[in-house]
């Protein structure tokens, strides 16, 4: 039994989760809808360019925000929940003109915890905050694969290698061979194949081989004593998501089963966590991170960095859509879970780029 299903409330909808996961009928139906990782549409996020946005009056209220007596909160968390990315980085440039001291370090020197956090997430560039949070999941004893996994399993190739690029330009080493280093056996096959951001991305679909495929993988588990993970793997980490979703199709046809549910009984540990997570980006980003956030919020004590990582992150990309899934897996809105969650002007940022209740 998963985390997720052993500390649900009775809010939570079992058969919701059942459907969105195992039912493939309306899968081929939107190749290039925003479930795909290739999603590059900013139609879906809760936070957009602020229409009349003055860069240089953004500035002063900053500075007074926090060089007064006092840091002013409030002012910090309208400025900078209220604006795009693109338009924090003009603001956090300008500012270090202006004062030549860095937004962030700023930030980091008159603010803590969970609400700094939030607050530099906010002015780091996309790329290099996917960056940091692979560096933190990484340094120190032990490796923090859940984010990696959830990372490399949800990404495009460009922000992929985007990541990739920020990360050899911040610490001077190849992001791959780093990783190398930490990870091992089938789950670092998986997860190495994923960092070199090379999966395919042509639209249209062969289904012949999505035949050939789905078979392969049945003969590579079900059908036999033991399983080859290899053959996941391959299939897995190199093929379109057009093409997965017909593979996930046609594979039902076979097994009768899932290649979710088979996954989940051929394997374990962190191999399994992984292929899950791609299976489940693949047919539905969105309601993948739903489900990170109820489980967050989810056992003893709130998973603040897996908020600010979701919610940061996917505030300009699919946050509407993972705030709709939510409500349709588990019966509540977002909004009103994170107002029950989280406090203090951390939760006020947060539920600022969340948007307004369901």
């Amino acid at each position: 039994m998963s985390t997720l299903e052993k500390t649900a409330t009775p809010r939570f909808s079992t058969s919701a989760k059942m459907s969105v996961w195992d039912d493939l009928d309306l899968l081929l139906d939107s190749p290039s809808s925003s479930s795909s990782l290739a999603t590059t549409s900013k139609e879906r996020g809760t936070v957009k360019d602020k229409v009349d946005f003055k860069v240089d009056e953004d500035v002063t209220a900053l500075r007074k925000a926090i060089e007064g007596l006092g840091t002013t909160e409030k002012t910090l968390i309208d400025v900078l929940t209220q604006r795009s990315n693109a338009q924090r980085q003009l603001v956090a440039s300008a500012y270090e003109k202006a004062t030549g001291r860095k937004l962030v370090a700023d930030l980091e020197g008159d603010t803590h915890g969970d609400f700094e956090n939030l607050l530099v997430a906010l002015v780091t560039p996309p790329a290099l905050f996917d960056c940091n949070e692979v560096i933190r999941a990484i340094k120190g004893p032990g490796t923090t694969e859940s984010i990696l996994t959830e990372i490399f399993a949800s990404r495009s190739n460009k922000q992929i290698r985007d990541m990739a690029d920020t990360y050899l330009k911040e610490t001077g080493r190849l992001m791959i061979h780093d990783l190398k280093s930490e990870v091992s056996g089938d789950y670092a096959k998986a997860l190495l194949i994923l960092a070199e951001g090379k999966r395919d991305e042509s639209t249209s679909v062969d289904a012949a081989k999505a035949k050939e495929d789905a078979k392969i993988l049945y003969e590579a588990g079900e059908k036999k004593w033991g399983t080859d993970e290899d053959k996941f793997i391959d299939i897995l980490c190199h093929r379109s998501v057009p093409q997965l979703r017909q593979t996930l199709v046609e594979y039902k046809n076979i097994s009768k089963k899932t290649l979710q549910e088979s996954i989940e009984s051929e394997m374990s540990g962190e191999v399994e966590k992984l292929l899950v997570a791609i299976v489940k980006c693949v047919k539905n980003v969105p309601a993948y991170f739903a489900e990170r956030l109820f489980k967050s919020m989810r056992g003893a004590g709130t998973d603040e960095s897996t908020l600010t990582r979701i919610i940061v992150g996917r505030s300009e990309i699919d946050l509407l859509d993972i705030k709709a899934e939510y409500k349709k897996l588990f019966g509540v809105s977002l909004h009103s879970e994170l107002k029950s969650e989280v406090s203090g002007n951390y939760g006020e940022a947060l539920m600022l780029l969340c948007g307004t209740e369901d």
